[in-house]
């Protein structure tokens, strides 16, 4: 029992404790017309009402031959922006319409002279934070001149009440799943009787049929 609550102990460490998890990838440049068949996409879900940050930082410059376009939208066709020629470092931040999975998009153009490179890409450092973590702690500790530790404990707070928000939604999606298979597997059940009722009728109307056929034909 001691090494599970052990377990359980440092799994919510580590749920509340800030972790840089910043993604970075290359993306190449292709022809605009072969833009949207290489777009680069990453993935993330995200409760309603939440606050998601999107920072990208994009290295190269304006007027280079490449040209890197976003698109942030969700899977319920929420379009959260589409910002152009991006580069350098680049923050966007915004409300979720809806709980659901949402991509952010990158594609890079050929749209000029890249100098002589075979193979020309751009180096992006990408990081989302949601929730509690997208918000500026530090303005907060200073508008509301609170102390270090106090800061701390209040985005502790929030980070553990969205956890058992989500440990909420979970807990319905696993009901509302439950339902509906002991409903399929209901009706499964009575139509599985249903057929087997039909079966027996059918053969016993045969019998029945026949015997008759039979005795009018002086067979029996």
């Amino acid at each position: 029992m001691e090494p599970l609550l052990r377990l359980l102990e440092c799994l919510l460490l580590l749920a509340v404790l800030p972790i840089a998890t910043a993604l970075k990838f290359d993306i190449h440049a292709v022809p605009a017309h072969d833009a949207a068949k290489h777009e680069r996409c990453i993935r993330n879900f995200v409760a309603k009402d939440q606050l998601v940050v999107v920072t990208a930082i994009i290295d190269g410059y304006r007027g280079d031959g490449q040209t890197i376009n976003m698109h942030i939208h969700d899977a319920m066709g929420n379009d959260y922006g589409r910002p152009k020629d991006v580069y350098g470092e680049n923050r966007y931040a915004f409300a979720s319409h809806a709980d659901s999975a949402f991509d952010v998009c990158f594609e890079n153009r050929i749209t000029g002279n890249v100098q002589g490179q075979t193979n020309p890409s751009r180096h992006v450092e990408l990081d989302i934070d949601i929730g509690a973590d997208a918000k500026d702690w530090s303005a907060i500790q200073a508008s509301e001149k609170l102390k270090p530790i106090e800061a701390e404990l209040r985005r502790i707070e929030e980070v553990v009440g969205e956890i058992v928000s989500e440990m909420d939604y979970l807990r319905g999606r696993e009901q509302k799943l439950r339902d509906t298979n002991e409903s399929t597997n209901e009706r499964v059940k009575w139509f599985a009787f249903g057929t087997m009722g039909m079966l027996v009728g059918l053969g016993a109307w045969q019998v029945v049929y026949l015997r008759a056929y039979f005795r009018s034909k002086h067979l029996i």
